[in-house]
């Protein structure tokens, strides 16, 4: 049910409707993690279609999108999130910025939400 929501907002992100603004591609997501344990957080770039070891974490970006008339806009990315460990996937899907609780990664421990697009 989670990715269907996830999935539907992401498909009305990216459709125009009347007057709303184009989504423009990014080359990288700024991603933040928590540790929720000790309440340590970093944030990573990281480029489209590749991965970074946050904390215990795989974060894998497929897509980055923002508004095209506004950069600073709300960004939504296409994240996979798998254990290190043993590769299992603990969240596929797209996350939207200012909504993370949306569509979010379900783990006792680490918290991965999207802060914006980088297209440098």
């Amino acid at each position: 049910m989670k990715r269907l929501a996830a999935a539907l907002a992401a498909a009305l992100l990216a459709v125009p409707a009347w007057g709303q603004e184009q989504a423009a591609q990014g080359s990288a997501a700024v991603l933040r993690a928590l540790d929720k344990v000790n309440g340590h957080s970093m944030d990573a770039e990281v480029a489209v279609g590749t991965s970074a070891e946050m904390f215990g974490l795989m974060v894998s970006v497929s897509e980055c999108r923002y508004p095209a008339e506004n950069p600073t806009g709300d960004a939504f990315a296409y994240l996979t999130v798998r254990n290190s460990s043993d590769g299992a996937v603990q969240f596929e899907g797209w996350m939207i910025a200012s909504s993370p609780a949306l569509s979010a990664l379900d783990h006792s421990r680490y918290d991965v939400w999207v802060i914006r697009c980088s297209s440098s």
